[in-house]
């Protein structure tokens, strides 16, 4: 945990390096030019003795998660890495910042007085003592946690404990409850009549049973293979250790079968296996596989023979699973609450009849089963744990409401906690920081992909990698935690993006408590009044109340503050925060009843992200213009209009949110509103979001200049801006999001201009006639990556389908009050990739036909308002992946049409009667 600290300290103090401040500052003032030179010396050195450092904590292994000593070790290294954090802030703080040129830095004006120059003297001085307190910490590790890197006893450990662990999970295959289908899909693929070896995975988190569903198929079907063999794999492995189990495996009770290989080197070894199994039908389980690399030392030896062998992988990596023959991965989810019930019953209540739970307890043990979020290892441990228990009220409710604590602390669930807690280990250093931050979020919390990224870039957890944005790293470190089952993916967008995800509670309290621990941060929760006992540096408020000041006992450490929710409170201590927590990076107040931001605002120079969404303030002081660092900053459903004109001073800002939303169904043709930007717009040409900027001539003619935008969203646009507009969108190659809202329905949108890059167009307002077949922006070369299209008030008269069918690759297509005439067709081969459908507003539409063949892929189908449709239309027993039928706002003639119409067996609809 120790090396989150120190790699986010590196990167700290590589920022400072990087700047050039005292190289600047020798040239101007000499005087203290060579102070700041030495000092800088000092922090170059801090930064190789920290990367050492990071480098063997990075070896040390779960050997030490519960040595006193190891614990005590690093929480000085925390402090220190925390100290030295602190030390480059006030370093940046006094010596400069970039200034409105961005070629060269200025000293604060205050920086000229003996009180400043006092102050950086003081820094020099602590950064010296961190330097002795880091060789002092260096030589306690030597005296006290010796750690031999040539020694491969860490290894042998740990692969002793991953062994144990799995050992444990093959022995909980008589537990099983639930799986009789994804047995019975195992069995099958394992008893295929192919005769080519296949390779199949059992993917899913830590303790959901992969191991313990593998043995139970394992035992019964192993006899119908010639040889058979099973072995741990785990994330630290001896190859040759790893070969001779097998060949062991295989052996049995064969005496003479395979030769010694005592002897044998691994070359050896793998031939010897290799020439066994070139006759035999073979069935080989590698459980617990953690690297791709992993699955191919031994795959290798595992040859096709031919005979219908089998491998059967268990897995809690994507990566690892993709591996798998085609068709053969088997992802175990949780377990519904009807079989988590039977579980826990089945272990807490073993001698009763049947397993019954006495009815005084259900109510409880319900509970308790509900936190165990459906993990057979949790529901087993923890059932083991309630069956040695008083079978009382008293007893089940203690258990119950401390049951986090005893998930971090009892001895008898530290099988839960060690093999949720490998996963973690095993993180790379860059991701376990993205993960902790997850966890002090509430219980279930459903993440945005978007919000999150901004708030990993603000804090500074991703690092650079080529050429791509931070933003597309960070969107790869969170594919990266959902594909090793660390993070719950919820729901994709209709093109496959990550959209929404989740944390498994109880994931979620074990890095709660390294959080805590490690003063990473700490979530103040509503029902948990002791959620903040240890101080950190990042604070989320699931709920704001009154007494919330006494969270604050080490503001001046605060980096991060997060409020979550509606609230009703007002936050009267924000000019406080501001003063004392000047080093702050991350302050989201969204929800809040806030109507004035504090000039003190200003001083917060580390400031990186601003979230005001859904408050009460009408005006931003002058002041924000000196957040040189601000990359983030979210206005949306403020009251705020008018930005103030030092925003375009802010050269680093990547994303701004400053729209209103009138009508949130996109219904209306105005149901938006942005803001109007100064002049000077050209200046913020980081800008990668902007929504909504209201269109102006001063801020569309410098529009084009903000080359790396992404998102972009106008308002109020006139038809005579449209050709300035395509000037400027011929800039954005990056482009991705375009949605363009005209100042009238009679305002003519006409957007001649070809974006590669563009993925999703929403166009509100009237067309041309002849527009989707001239413009460029529908033509299948342009379009090649459009994903989702939303046409809205487009008054067309010609069918707009035909010309639509050339853009292949659409997944989402929304006409709202889009088309004039009464007939649509979708025909055979249109639309192939088209999974989201929605028609609204449509009021002379009285026709609709579907070929057969049309939309192969939908899977949801909107019809709303269409007033003038007097039968279901034609061809949706057609549509055979639909999951989702909605008819909206319908007559109650058209709902007696309903009631007759017969859809297939799997098509269930919705509808709702016009008011």
């Amino acid at each position: 945990m120790a090396e989150i600290v120190i790699l986010l300290a590196i990167k700290k103090i590589g920022t400072a390096l990087a700047n050039g401040i005292a190289r600047e500052a020798s040239t101007q003032f000499a005087k203290y030019g060579t102070r700041l030179l030495e000092l800088q010396a000092s922090m170059d050195r801090l930064v190789r003795e920290l990367s050492v450092m990071h480098d063997v904590l990075c070896q040390m292994d779960i050997r030490n998660l519960n040595n006193a000593v190891y614990e005590s070790w690093l929480e000085g290294v925390r402090k220190v890495a925390y100290n030295m954090e602190d030390m480059v802030d006030e370093y940046l703080y006094l010596v400069g910042q970039e200034n409105d040129v961005g070629c060269c830095f200025y000293l604060k004006k205050g920086f000229r007085k003996p009180r400043s120059l006092l102050s950086l003297n003081m820094i020099a001085i602590k950064v010296k003592q961190i330097e002795r307190d880091l060789t002092h910490l260096s030589e306690t590790k030597n005296r006290w946690i010796p750690m031999n890197i040539g020694d491969t006893s860490s290894s042998v450990y740990i692969v002793k404990r991953s062994q144990d662990l799995a050992n444990i999970s093959r022995s909980l295959d008589e537990d099983l409850v639930g799986v009789d289908e994804n047995r019975e899909t195992l069995q099958q693929w394992l008893a295929g009549d192919h005769l080519e070896r296949s390779v199949i995975a059992l993917l899913g988190m830590g303790g959901l049973g992969k191991t313990a569903l593998a043995a139970n198929v394992y035992k019964k079907e192993r006899e119908n293979f010639q040889c058979h063999a099973w072995v741990s794999i785990s994330q630290t492995y001896s190859r040759e250790d790893i070969l001779r189990n097998i060949i062991k495996e295989l052996s049995g009770d064969k005496v003479g079968v395979l030769s010694n290989t005592k002897d044998m080197d691994n070359t050896c070894l793998e031939e010897t296996i290799k020439t066994f199994l070139e006759q035999q039908k073979y069935l080989i389980i590698l459980d617990d596989v953690w690297t791709p690399e992993a699955f191919n030392d031994f795959s290798r030896v595992l040859i096709h023979n031919d005979k219908g062998s089998r491998v059967v992988v268990t897995t809690r990596e994507s990566c690892v699973a993709a591996l798998a023959s085609q068709g053969q991965i088997l992802t175990l989810p949780a377990l519904p609450e009807d079989k988590a019930w039977d579980l826990f019953c089945k272990k807490a209540f073993p001698r009763d009849t049947n397993h019954k739970c006495p009815t005084e307890l259900k109510p409880l043990s319900e509970e308790i089963v509900s936190k165990c979020k459906g993990l057979p290892l949790v529901i087993v441990l923890v059932g083991g744990l309630l069956r040695v228990r008083e079978k009382t009220v008293e007893e089940w409710r203690r258990i119950n409401v401390q049951l986090s604590w005893e998930l971090i602390n009892n001895s008898s669930l530290s099988d839960i906690r060690n093999v949720l807690h490998l996963s973690f280990i095993y993180l790379p250093t860059r991701l376990k920081a993205c993960f902790l931050y997850c966890s002090l979020f509430p219980e279930d919390y459903l993440f945005k992909r978007k919000q999150l990224i901004r708030l990993w870039l603000a804090e500074g957890f991703i690092e650079e990698r080529g050429e791509s944005t931070l933003e597309e790293v960070a969107e790869g470190y969170l594919k990266e935690l959902i594909d090793r089952n660390m993070l719950q993916l919820v729901e994709r967008n209709s093109f496959g993006r990550i959209k929404e995800f989740r944390m498994h509670d109880i994931l979620r309290e074990l890095a709660v408590d390294l959080c805590q621990k490690n003063c990473f941060g700490v979530a103040h929760e509503d029902k948990c009044g002791g959620a903040h006992q240890k101080d950190g540096r990042r604070l989320v408020l699931h709920k704001l109340k009154d007494d919330i000041q006494q969270s604050f006992s080490n503001m001046h450490q605060l980096r991060t503050m997060i409020t979550l929710g509606d609230s009703k409170s007002s936050f009267t201590q924000l000019t406080l925060l501001c003063n004392e927590s000047r080093y702050m990076t991350v302050l989201e107040l969204s929800g809040l009843p806030i109507e004035k931001i504090p000039d003190a605002i200003g001083d917060l120079f580390n400031l990186r992200y601003l979230g005001l969404r859904d408050s009460k303030v009408k005006k931003l002081p002058k002041s924000v213009e000196k957040l040189f660092n601000l990359l983030t900053l979210d206005l949306c459903e403020s009251d705020i209009n008018e930005l103030p004109s030092g925003i375009v001073k802010l050269k680093k800002l990547r994303h701004l949110f400053a729209e209103r939303v009138f009508d949130r169904t996109g219904r209306d043709l105005k149901c938006r509103s942005g803001v109007h930007i100064p002049n000077g717009l050209g200046n913020l040409t980081n800008l990668q979001t902007l929504q909504a900027l209201e269109a102006q001539d001063d801020s569309l003619r410098h529009l084009g200049e903000l080359r790396q935008m992404r998102s972009l969203r106008l308002c109020n646009v006139k038809g005579i801006y449209c050709g300035l507009i395509s000037e400027s969108l011929v800039h954005m190659q990056y482009l991705s999001f375009l949605d363009v809202i005209a100042s009238d329905e009679n305002e003519v949108l006409s957007l001649n201009v070809r974006l590669p890059s563009l993925q999703k167009l929403t166009l509100r307002g009237r067309l041309a006639e002849g527009a989707l077949d001239e413009s460029p922006l529908f033509q299948p070369v342009g379009g090649h990556n459009l994903y989702s299209l939303s046409l809205c008030w487009s008054q067309l008269r010609e069918d707009p389908l035909p010309p639509l069918s050339r853009l292949s690759t659409l997944t989402r297509l929304d006409f709202t009050r889009a088309y004039n005439g009464e007939q649509l067709a979708f025909l055979t081969e249109w639309f192939p990739k088209l999974k989201v459908l929605w028609l609204r507003d449509l009021p002379k539409l009285s026709r609709l036909e579907i070929a057969e063949g049309a939309m192969a892929s939908l899977e949801k189908l909107f019809l709303f308002n269409l007033i003038s449709m007097t039968e279901v239309p034609a061809g949706i027993e057609f549509l055979l992946p639909l999951q989702y039928l909605a008819f909206g706002e319908i007559s109650s003639d058209f709902l007696t049409l309903l009631c007759q119409w017969t859809p297939t067996p799997s098509q269930r609809y919705h509808y709702s009667l016009r008011d």
